[in-house]
């Protein structure tokens, strides 16, 4: 006997799996819907007449955003000016097939969008990277690259903000990898839902406190257009195995997410280790925020442009050791090329957080989707 919807006389389509609520699928649009506008308001994320850049790779985080974007600010009025923002880290049959989601999105959603690639902004593609590094550090590269290809490609449109897609999976799974490493500063950032605050281009998480199974849900009862197909270096990633763990935490006990996430939110970091922490301070090179005298960025494209792909990868001091073998000349000539290439006018904020790959949220969904259909779908479970 098919059940009815907790917030309305029509039938259940789907049992929440937040909540453990049976839902129409009207009354779930809704409820996702308001509970975003909820963490937008409560936080304060935007204000009336601000650019936002919503970072767009094509997958369903991404695309959900953009949607929910588009029509909370038409619903209660937000006034942003909404424009996406793509990059292309050059991986071929990947990127480019994701960028045309993008491109239809642009379309169906009337908000302009910008492409940036690596190759333009670095000199070098995705691919290049991996065929110098191999597959074992090469999401280090890809998740400092795209981070500050979204910045600069945040200032080069004016944009006041830029809201990505992170959902509170990412955010359980980013708090655990850290915890693991030890990683205080991250720790003590990773849960904010505004980054950078401090700097001209803040990030925001309108998605911080909103299930990834729910986002899936949306985008497939909604039959949004989005790209699923994982990226060929996912399967490489360390996040994967904190992701396998978030999801046997959410079986066994479905408030695990927001468990770890309210937890972290209500540590305190003790003054010693915050007297531990490293200033703030701007990159020599590209004038980028930045933990060190030369930021990440800068050191890994200085390893890449000097034959050293390892610089910057592993302990502290292995750049510095690799600088010993190869002697100052090269290095320093390879250190001034990439200054050059990134961009020394441009003063930006470069956030240092641990951050999702795109690809490793695509293959997330992709699982997901198969999913949905049997095991959300069912009012009877």
């Amino acid at each position: 006997m098919s059940k009815q919807c907790a917030r309305c006389p029509q039938k259940a389509a789907l049992r929440r799996p937040k909540t453990s609520e049976q839902l129409c699928k009207s009354c779930f649009f809704r409820c996702l819907e308001d509970e975003v506008h909820q963490t937008i308001s409560s936080s304060n994320l935007f204000k009336p007449g601000e650019r936002v850049a919503v970072a767009a790779s094509g997958g369903k985080d991404s695309t959900v955003l953009a949607h929910m974007m588009t029509l909370l600010n038409e619903r209660h009025n937000y006034g942003l000016d909404l424009f996406l923002l793509s990059i292309d880290e050059g991986i071929a049959g990947y990127r480019d097939d994701s960028l045309e989601t993008v491109k239809r999105n642009e379309q169906t959603y009337g908000i302009p969008l910008k492409v940036l690639s690596y190759r333009e902004l670095y000199g070098w593609s995705m691919d290049e990277i991996v065929a110098q590094i191999g597959t074992k550090n090469n999401c280090t590269f890809c998740g400092v690259f795209r981070r500050q290809a979204l910045d600069r490609g945040g200032v080069l449109e004016r944009a006041n903000k830029i809201a990505t897609g992170h959902n509170a999976d990412d955010i359980a799974e980013t708090i655990l990898l850290n915890m693991i490493r030890g990683d205080v500063p991250r720790l003590s950032r990773c849960i904010n839902i505004v980054t950078g605050g401090e700097g001209p281009l803040p990030r925001v998480k309108p998605f911080k406190y909103t299930y990834e199974k729910e986002i899936v849900m949306y985008a497939y009862f909604k039959k949004l257009d989005y790209f699923s197909t994982e990226c060929v270096y996912a399967p490489f990633a360390a996040r994967g195995f904190a992701r396998d763990f978030v999801k046997d935490l959410e079986a066994a006990r479905p408030s695990a997410i927001m468990d770890l996430i309210h937890s972290a939110e209500s540590w305190t970091i003790s003054q010693g280790a915050q007297d531990q922490m490293p200033s703030p301070q701007s990159c020599q090179r590209c004038g980028f925020l930045s933990s060190q005298a030369l930021c990440k960025a800068c050191i890994l494209l200085e390893g890449l442009n000097s034959g050293l792909p390892t610089l910057g990868v592993g302990r502290k001091n292995q750049g510095n050791k690799d600088r010993g073998k190869r002697g100052g000349g090269a290095a320093a000539a390879a250190a001034a090329a990439g200054g050059q290439q990134l961009g020394g006018l441009i003063q930006l904020k470069l956030e240092e957080e641990e951050a999702a790959p795109p690809a490793a949220a695509a293959a997330a969904a992709a699982a997901d989707v198969g999913d949905v259909s049997a095991v959300c779908v069912s009012t009877g479970s």
